[in-house]
């Protein structure tokens, strides 16, 4: 039996635009261009996605677990209509004064993720678009890489010497992902 392969997403600025208030409905939650092919891409050359995500706005109060979840079924659906398939969606609750393992820069999401699904962090990419989302993928020996989109750009510029794999969009990293390189 092979070991399933996946690659590891953060959602607001990798997956849908990001907001500085927050992705509170449905309706705010929009696509990145070409996100919802790159993850189908992915899917078609076999690998499986599992989106880490902190939600802070839980905490905050600026929406509800029900909430939440009309928001992940609008993005299994889109995705679902491009071919793609999101496997499992890691989501950290907590504020960012919280003293839990599962909030980014932690890497307590990543380590779950790894627990439930058997998965090999050595050998899994983990995509997001701020410095907090390499730390959790440094911190949980994933391998991180950066898109530009979202905080992306900002996040490049603040650490201008990072060592790790950089790309425009998903849909660039994808690519990458597939070629084998």
């Amino acid at each position: 039996m092979t070991e399933n392969r996946y690659v590891l997403l953060d959602r607001d600025g990798v997956i849908n635009h990001d907001s500085d208030d927050f992705i509170k409905s449905p309706e705010e939650w929009q696509p990145i261009d070409g996100s919802l092919e790159a993850i189908a891409l992915l899917n078609a050359h076999g690998y499986r996605i599992a989106v880490i995500t902190n939600q802070s706005g839980l905490a905050r109060g600026l929406f509800d677990d029900s909430v939440l979840e009309k928001i992940h079924q609008k993005m299994h659906r889109l995705t679902n209509d491009k071919d793609g398939n999101i496997d499992a969606i890691y989501f950290c609750p907590h504020g960012a004064d919280s003293a839990c393992n599962c909030r980014k820069p932690k890497p307590g999401l990543l380590e779950l993720f790894a627990a439930e699904k058997h998965a090999d962090l050595a050998h899994t990419y983990f995509i997001g678009d701020s410095w907090r989302d390499i730390q959790a993928a440094l911190a949980a020996g994933a391998l991180p890489m950066l898109v530009k989109t979202g905080k992306g750009q900002k996040t490049l510029t603040e650490h201008p010497n990072l060592n790790i794999p950089v790309f425009d969009t998903l849909y660039d990293a994808a690519k990458h992902i597939v070629s084998g390189q």
